[in-house]
């Protein structure tokens, strides 16, 4: 197999949750440009029918699949759905997720709860629901969005902070267990993205000169840049790659 040969999709089929706009709606596209079916989650029934077009459009076959990230059976019932509608997965990307800011000392509670409700048990339970499925088959790709906050702690975020600690440590874990098997799993640390969960950052005109400032690359990045890294941890070019957070940011780690 050539190298480039390693990075196709052919024949695969993807969920990738979040994929109604910005870095989902990038990725599934990105996968089904190599060659990947693809699975569109959204939070709304029709939320992705634009991604579902966009992939119809290049050949490939998609699918659409709804459910609120922050209720466990909706979560369940939507994995079911997906695997009745489209068969086995293959590739499993949990980026859908959520936000919320407000200063430490008068975050609500249910703010806290519906942030790790989305951010992190969403992500374990269809890891185990698919992973189940990679492990039998002995072959998978589990890619898991998580953020620059995986490593800092960000500033009047306590919960989505706390959720992307969480979802790279779940990571490395899931990838102890299952490597053995031949499933990887993966993380995506993307840096500051120009998408609807910074639109806040942006207009404030001082704080996004302060980010902005501190990005070598001098700009924020656009969700096609994301696509790359995602192809590589879905496809076999990376079968020797475990439990690694892959940095997309620009350079803000190494500031």
């Amino acid at each position: 197999m050539s190298v480039l040969d390693q990075f196709t999709l052919q024949g695969k089929r993807a969920l990738v949750t979040g994929s109604s706009r910005g870095l989902g709606k990038a990725m599934a596209i990105a996968f089904a440009e190599a060659g990947a079916d693809v699975v569109c989650a959204s939070s709304k029934a029709s939320g992705a029918d634009e991604t579902v077009k966009g992939i119809a459009s290049l050949g490939r076959r998609a699918w659409k699949v709804s459910a609120d990230l922050a209720d466990r059976k909706a979560v369940l019932r939507m994995a079911e759905e997906a695997q009745r509608q489209a068969g086995a997965i293959d590739i499993l990307v949990n980026n859908g997720g959520t936000i919320a800011r407000q200063p430490a000392v008068e975050y609500a509670e249910a703010e806290w709860d519906r942030i790790l409700e989305t951010n992190l048990d969403s992500v374990w339970l269809l890891s185990q629901f698919f992973g189940r499925g990679m492990v039998e088959r002995r072959s998978g790709k589990i890619i898991n969005i998580a953020s620059v906050l995986s490593f800092s702690g960000g500033i009047t975020v306590p919960a989505y902070t706390a959720s992307k600690h969480a979802v790279a440590g779940l990571t490395k874990a899931l990838a102890n267990e299952w490597a053995r098997h031949n499933v990887q799993v993966n993380a995506i640390a993307p840096g500051y993205f120009s998408t609807d969960n910074t639109q806040r950052l942006r207009d404030d005109a001082n704080r996004f000169a302060e980010i902005t400032s501190r990005i070598p690359a001098a700009r924020w990045g656009t969700p096609n840049e994301l696509a790359g890294a995602a192809v590589f941890l879905a496809s076999e070019a990376s079968n020797y790659v475990n439990g690694h957070i892959l940095l997309v940011d620009g350079g803000w780690m190494a500031r």
